[in-house]
């Protein structure tokens, strides 16, 4: 098969529940491994917040192949199937979850449950420093050229998650203040990650990024996920991190207004309340879904406002 040019055309949104672990600890407050009951719990709440984007959807504010969701088969292989019968942009991971390293889940067999599901796109969780764990960038490297090399030999897209989390000696720089690493220095390590990454012979179709406060941060990430033959359409989106709404606006309004973002995938900011609201009583199944859409549609509408200044 051949492989397709790499990127995308259009914008995409995506509402992120892949999480596994880290579900159960932001909706349940659940650590270590859930238990079956929980287990239930959780698939029964990622049922809830596809209700919320089938709720979106109705509304008619997002065209077809602009709404998109990540989830995960362990949880939410009913939503997965749902979501790609209603034609929503179908994501899965492909990573196992917490880990420093990226493998596969689901090892040997990992092919196999992609084929099994068919998504849009194929993702990947990796934390990557470049100035971190050589050893461990090297090896997570060679996995990752194994998946992207399979991908494009069988057409399929590839949707790259990338977290830099700070070392020792950078978190020291910045006086030990994250937020600080943050706005600083995690810029530029996001874009040297990107070079690393593409000098390793792995190809990414959309990157997954971690928030970028100023424009010209925002440039520069994009000039190099676009450098080199044949990436003139790779695109990034935003990721949320579970923050507040004011800094996932301001993240969103950088993003919106350079060329080459397209977008965001954003989770736990937008169902986490509503969820924990259901689970607690205070809403209704149909209420909480109603919110996760209108908080949905709001980082949409925030994000389409300034692109459209910008153009």
């Amino acid at each position: 098969m051949a492989a397709n040019p790499l990127g995308h055309d259009g914008r995409l949104f995506f509402l992120a529940f892949d999480h596994r672990a880290v579900f159960a600890r932001s909706v349940l407050d659940a650590d270590g491994e859930p238990t079956p009951e929980q287990e239930a719990t959780i698939a029964a709440a990622k049922e809830v917040i596809f209700d919320g984007v089938r709720a979106a959807a109705a509304r008619g504010a997002v065209p077809a192949g602009e709404l998109g969701v990540l989830v995960d088969e362990l949880y939410g292989a009913a939503v997965a199937r749902a979501a790609r019968a209603d034609g929503v942009v179908l994501t899965m991971p492909v990573e196992e979850p917490d880990r420093a390293v990226f493998d596969f889940t689901y090892g040997a067999e990992w092919r196999a449950h992609v084929e099994a599901f068919e998504p849009d796109f194929a993702k990947v969780l990796v934390r990557w420093n470049p100035d971190g764990d050589a050893e461990g960038n090297a090896v997570q490297a060679a996995r990752l050229r194994e998946l992207s090399q399979w991908l494009r030999a069988t057409g399929r897209r590839f949707l790259f998650e990338l977290i830099v989390d700070p070392t020792e000696a950078q978190l020291a720089a910045a006086g030990g203040d994250r937020l600080r690493f943050e706005l600083e220095q995690r810029p530029e390590l996001i874009r040297r990650t990107i070079a690393a990454v593409q000098a390793a012979g792995i190809e990414v179709d959309v990157w997954k990024l971690e928030g970028l406060d100023e424009r010209a941060d925002a440039e520069a990430v994009v000039a190099q996920a676009r450098s080199g033959e044949g990436r003139e359409g790779v695109v990034c989106t935003i990721l949320g991190a579970g923050a507040g709404r004011e800094r996932v606006e301001r993240w969103l309004q950088v993003a919106a207004e350079v060329a080459g973002f397209v977008g965001f995938a954003i989770g736990r900011s937008i169902w986490r309340d509503p969820l924990r609201a259901h689970l607690a009583g205070e809403l209704e199944r149909a209420q909480a879904a109603e919110q996760i859409a209108d908080r949905y549609l709001r980082f949409v509408a925030h994000y389409e406002r300034h692109a459209a200044a910008a153009a």
